[in-house]
């Protein structure tokens, strides 16, 4: 992905939630979810963003809610910009999740004009796009990195619904560990899919790092993969059991 710099700054935004105090480590931030994206996991809760053009389909888009939480959608650029300018000075960062991000061509101005507002960019990806993540670290745009780990190689397909360059993957992973930026990794474990002999697998393409969270999933919304709806997740004491695992890999692997 180029992310060439414009004079336009187009993003297909999907939605905004003006208020986290979850979704940036310490810091109080807005969270701007993009459209589109070139995975298809099963689990996502997020069908109104992978799949846009659907999003009149959804059960829950005149709900306004994303993830069980209410958002504003489709909200036009300047609207937002208006927005961030009014909370100068209340929120501390911006987070911008998806969908993927790193799909958007003008990515890289975006953030720009968010960063010139005084905010600080958490960025949430799938890590398939390693030379926009580079060139964004690269401009220091980007203060904090969270990127799925979605499975071992071999289950990359099956879990995303896409063939995958799996080289770009732990390439991604690379350039996040080498940048001196706080970041994280993330995994979501959903019986079925994943299982806790995978997490020695993950954790290998990972080893070291700083964090590793593992998500259970959410099954009582609409997915992307319908026959997961209504699925029982794992109960705490599996999770538990699965992070314990995970600690043998990086320096503190958590359920979350």
């Amino acid at each position: 992905m180029g992310l060439s710099r414009s004079k336009s700054i187009i993003m297909i935004i999907g939605g905004l939630q003006k208020f986290s105090l979850l979704d940036y480590p310490d810091r109080v931030s807005a969270i701007v979810f993009t459209q589109g994206c070139n995975f298809h996991c099963q689990f996502c809760y997020n069908p109104m963003l992978v799949w846009p053009f659907q999003v009149s389909k959804s059960k829950y888009a005149q709900e306004e809610i994303i993830g069980q939480q209410k958002v504003h959608p489709m909200i036009n650029q300047d609207d937002l910009f208006v927005f961030l300018r009014s909370r100068a000075g209340k929120l501390d960062a911006v987070v911008i999740t998806g969908g993927e991000p790193c799909l958007q061509k003008n990515l890289l101005e975006f953030i720009a004009k968010i960063k010139k507002l005084g905010f600080l960019v958490k960025l949430d990806t799938n890590g398939s796009y390693p030379e926009a993540l580079a060139k964004l670290i690269k401009e220091k745009l980007i203060d904090y990195i969270a990127m799925d780990i979605k499975a071992p190689e071999k289950k990359y397909k099956e879990v995303t619904g896409v063939e995958v360059d799996f080289q770009k993957i732990k390439k991604s992973v690379r350039i996040i560990m080498q940048s001196e930026l706080a970041y994280e990794f993330r995994t979501t474990m959903v019986p079925g899919l994943l299982n806790k002999d995978d997490i020695g697998e993950m954790g290998k393409i990972i080893k070291d790092a700083n964090k590793w969270y593992l998500q259970n999933f959410k099954s009582n919304i609409e997915l992307v993969g319908r026959d997961l709806e209504q699925q029982v997740p794992y109960n705490a004491w599996q999770m538990k059991q699965m992070a314990q695992i995970g600690s043998q890999y990086v320096n503190k692997c958590e359920v979350r």
